[in-house]
């Protein structure tokens, strides 16, 4: 019996009938062949997103990204005029990586003037122009105009600075995150500043890792010791459901009940918890800019349920925005670095703390946050040594897991498509404008 509302057609599934409610084969998630065909149809060609313009203080800041998986570095950097711009970190004269520190492989980050190439110091201002080259005049016929750096396409929403590979991408970064874009719009992130960071290589295909956050299904049994002992148990009774699921294909989200701040009986959490004010939900004490949920944008807690805690949404194609409840928001990235392995990067964003005991709220929440995390992590591995040997080719998929079997399916009408599709076949016809 469910505890919440479904869907007049009986499950969240059901509501998009294209999608099915039968087995799903899983050999999209280490199949090298298909692995490629993801980084050219998908990752070669989406707005992914690389930071937050906090980074970018004053002009001449930068930092760069690595992406392996397309043989790319890229260097974003804030120009003289205030604006955000991407460029591939590679000098023209003789292809050196233009910015790097000790370790060519590794990501940096700093402020400059100008930026210069430490091989033979030619030197470029912030809009990517060809400024000065040493001994000019042995070189021949030299156009200076047509040796800036190569752009990257790259824009801004509220803060995150997204960036495309393709030439000549198929939408804008407003029409590629419809309806999120407008929906999403106006949350105070840029009164968040206070960050918690975590990053580690996983050993598992980058689809599985967002299988494991965008259901919850597992969390009464896989965090079951997280909780105090009599809560675990009864959680563990009554399972797990969600409040709310959307697609908006490709993007989606869930919205999640959960986390009394602070809760009614403080036998449901540890003493530490009690002591510290804060865990899994973040500090339990508000911060003043987000304390009126009233304020919240609209696609925030869509059932409007009084036990609201958590809404968590897909950004096509790896990035992942928590809003909690609390306060605060979390992101997640996921970037492939083959069949079976990727790049989990996460950030905790809070408003800074005024004092010791928030600072001591917001470090709690940070590290119980951690050992989530790697609960999840550990487990996939294990997921994809078992689905790497075939001895089971589709596996069940339930009603609390209709994400993981859309974003799949959203997987496979790209790579088929060979880059964003008009339509998705599970979408009412009125809902496929933005695709």
């Amino acid at each position: 019996m469910a505890h919440f509302p479904k869907p007049a057609e009986g499950s969240w599934t059901e509501h998009y009938p294209g999608l099915g409610t039968g087995p799903v084969s899983y050999k999209d998630s280490y199949d090298p062949d298909y692995w490629q065909q993801e980084i050219d149809a998908i990752f070669k060609k989406e707005w992914l997103c690389v930071g937050r313009v906090e980074r970018l203080g004053r002009a001449g800041s930068y930092f760069t990204r690595e992406f392996p998986w397309a043989k790319r570095s890229i260097l974003v950097v804030k120009d003289r005029q205030g604006a955000v711009r991407a460029f591939y970190n590679v000098c023209r004269h003789r292809g050196n990586k233009l910015v790097w520190d000790d370790y060519p492989n590794e990501e940096t980050s700093g402020v400059c003037r100008q930026l210069t190439c430490k091989y033979h110091g030619w030197r470029y201002d912030l809009d990517g122009s060809l400024a000065f080259i040493q001994q000019e005049s042995e070189f021949f016929d030299v156009d200076k105009d047509s040796l800036g750096l190569v752009p990257v396409a790259c824009d801004v929403w509220e803060g995150f600075i997204f960036v495309n590979l393709d030439p000549e991408p198929q939408q804008t970064l407003a029409e590629a995150l419809a309806p999120l874009a407008d929906g999403l719009a106006g949350y105070p992130f840029g009164e968040m500043t206070q960050t918690y960071e975590v990053r580690s290589e996983i050993d598992s295909n980058w689809k599985l890792f967002i299988d494991a956050f965008v259901e919850f299904y597992h969390a009464p049994v896989l965090h079951q010791r997280q909780a105090a002992a009599e809560e675990a148990e009864k959680l563990a009774g009554f399972g797990y459901e969600g409040l709310h699921y959307e697609l908006f294909s490709p993007h989606s989200m869930v919205s999640s009940w959960g986390g009394m701040s602070p809760p009614k009986d403080p036998s449901m959490v540890k003493p530490i918890e009690n002591l510290l004010r804060s865990g899994l939900f973040g500090p339990w004490d508000k911060p003043a800019a987000v304390n009126n949920n009233q304020d919240l944008p609209p696609l925030l807690n869509p059932s409007k349920h009084r036990a609201w805690g958590i809404d968590s949404f897909v950004l096509w194609p790896n990035f992942m925005i928590l809003f909690w409840e609390t306060g605060w928001y979390l992101t997640y990235s996921y970037w492939p670095l083959g069949p079976s392995k990727h790049l989990f990067e996460s950030t905790l964003n809070f408003v800074p703390p005024e004092n010791a005991s928030q600072r001591a709220a917001q470090e709690f929440a940070f590290s119980t946050f951690k050992e989530y995390a790697f609960q999840d992590a550990n487990t996939l591995e294990a997921t994809q040594t078992m689905i790497e040997s075939e001895v089971v080719d589709t596996f069940m998929l339930n009603d609390q897991e209709i994400l993981c079997r859309h974003h799949h399916a959203a997987v496979r009408e790209q790579v088929k498509a060979g880059g964003r599709p008009a339509s998705y076949p599970w979408m009412p016809s009125s809902a496929n404008g933005g695709g």
